[in-house]
């Protein structure tokens, strides 16, 4: 589904995979789109829907039914759902994250991705997880962790201790990420020819600009603009589709700071946005 991780790409790049993207669109708050368009792309060398709930670089979060219907596609056509959760803890609703293991009668076809990095903010920390009741896939994946025989020490011991976190910890940061969150729309949609829409998910949301080339307005932002000394550095979102031609008039907004420090940078970047020569507003 695109906007998606580009790391995907790679992912699939190297190990001479074909991906077909499903585009959602920022008017809609890149929801999920009907079944009938993933089954427009199945071909009988489809293997799997590849799928980040909740989404970097969206942040959406897809719901319970939103869920059950890919688990169907999947069902149908005897595909893999290969779920990334790695953000499931960051859900903004009143509904609990719903996970792809949860789908019934999807068994063996379902992969869910895991990490320790974004849960406690443990940046760098390489360690993770594949889940999955098919003991083909987790063979293959135990001879390919096996050759890169084993993860940072280090990162193994903190990631234990990381462990025993208390839920208390979880529920001040999700009210945090919340209050950055509505600060961060808030001021996106305010400022001229900018929109964003509401994330329910992650700490990532996508913005359209003003712009002729958000790409060259990334770069100009740190090249040629200052505002008291300072700058703020955008994520041009173009990367994170697969269809050409999407994503040049949006960046990627990562809202990990304070407020404090996101007003800063939601003024540079209003500033940046009123003196970019190639603004189009």
């Amino acid at each position: 589904i695109e906007p998606f991780y580009t790391n995907y790409n790679t992912f699939c790049f190297e190990n001479g995979i074909i991906l077909k993207a499903v585009h959602t669109d920022i008017e809609s708050g890149f929801k999920v789109p009907p079944v009938e368009e993933f089954e427009k792309l199945v071909t009988p060398r489809t293997k799997a829907i590849l799928i980040s709930n909740p989404g970097n670089p969206t942040g959406t979060l897809y719901s319970k039914e939103d869920m059950l219907a890919l688990g169907d596609v999947a069902r149908k056509h005897g595909l893999f759902l290969i779920s990334d959760e790695v953000y499931r803890e960051f859900c903004y609703t009143n509904e609990p994250h719903f996970s792809a293991m949860n789908i019934p009668d999807l068994g063996d076809n379902v992969i869910l991705v895991d990490s320790v990095s974004k849960r406690y903010n443990l940046c760098g920390c390489r360690i993770g997880c594949i889940v999955s009741h098919n003991r083909d896939v987790m063979e293959a994946a135990m001879k390919y962790a096996q050759s890169r025989l084993c993860p940072p020490v280090y990162g193994q011991i903190a990631s234990i201790g990381a462990l025993d976190t208390p839920q208390s910890y979880f529920t001040e940061v999700r009210n945090e990420y919340i209050a950055r969150r509505d600060y961060a729309v808030t001021r996106l949609n305010a400022m001229q020819g900018v929109y964003s829409p509401t994330p329910m998910g992650a700490f990532y949301t996508i913005a359209r600009i003003p712009v002729d080339d958000a790409e060259r307005f990334a770069k100009w932002m740190l090249t040629d603009f200052r505002l008291n000394g300072e700058t703020t550095m955008v994520t041009p979102a173009k990367s994170f589709y697969k269809t050409p031609g999407f994503g040049a008039d949006q960046i990627r907004i990562a809202y990990v700071l304070g407020i404090p420090e996101l007003e800063k940078a939601f003024d540079s970047l209003e500033a940046g946005l009123k003196e970019y020569p190639g603004k189009t507003v």
